[in-house]
């Protein structure tokens, strides 16, 4: 059995597009009123700063992205489309913005709590985007700030299949700005991996 040991802020306190790439295979852990849900991290994109268009964070500090210029090993949540969160990782070191949205999760503990989050019963369908993952491991605005590195809530650890599996890359889905940067990374033949852009 794992140790629920959480990863250091040393982890997420580097280069933003290395921590996208280093984080597959790691397990998202949330805490649940009592019950813990798990999930392999399977898919992320990197978001850099003032050279990055497709952040947050391009156009400097506001109240909705001030968390990108904090300390690392943080959770990054806001609000998108106007029906669903996304939970990123803050990177970098402090004043300098990076964050690491979490794209898709393999579900492995907590399963059925996931299933009464989603209002599904399609195991291959509950956490395979941003949105889906959230709701199904109730990730809201209300962790927004919240350290990872506490090992309470939220927080993520190693896992037991690490070099088990490919890392590919493709540009980064649903954006304009910024999109021929190769930042989106994904486990090669993971069938929890968003249905979407798969070409490098």
């Amino acid at each position: 059995m794992l140790e629920l040991k959480p990863l250091p802020i040393e982890f997420y306190a580097r280069d933003t597009v290395t921590v996208a790439q280093e984080v597959l295979g790691k397990l998202l852990v949330r805490e649940l009123n009592g019950v813990l849900l798990e999930g392999l991290i399977v898919e992320s994109e990197a978001y850099r700063g003032s050279d990055d268009p497709a952040s947050h964070a391009y156009r400097g500090i506001t109240n909705r992205n001030k968390v990108m210029f904090g300390r690392a090993g943080v959770a990054y949540v806001y609000f998108t489309y106007g029906n669903h969160y996304c939970l990123n990782f803050t990177t970098e070191r402090e004043k300098i913005a990076g964050a690491v949205l979490i794209r898709a999760l393999q579900p492995l503990v907590g399963i059925d709590v996931m299933k009464r989050n989603r209002g599904t019963d399609d195991v291959h369908n509950l956490t395979s985007g941003p949105g889906k993952l959230t709701k199904a491991f109730s990730i809201a605005r209300s962790e927004n700030g919240l350290d990872l590195t506490t090992g309470k809530q939220l927080f993520v650890i190693e896992s037991d299949r690490q070099n088990r599996f490919q890392i590919a890359s493709s540009r980064r889905i649903g954006i304009r700005e910024g999109s021929d940067k190769p930042w989106r990374f994904y486990i090669v033949d993971n069938v929890f991996v968003s249905r979407r852009g798969h070409s490098k």
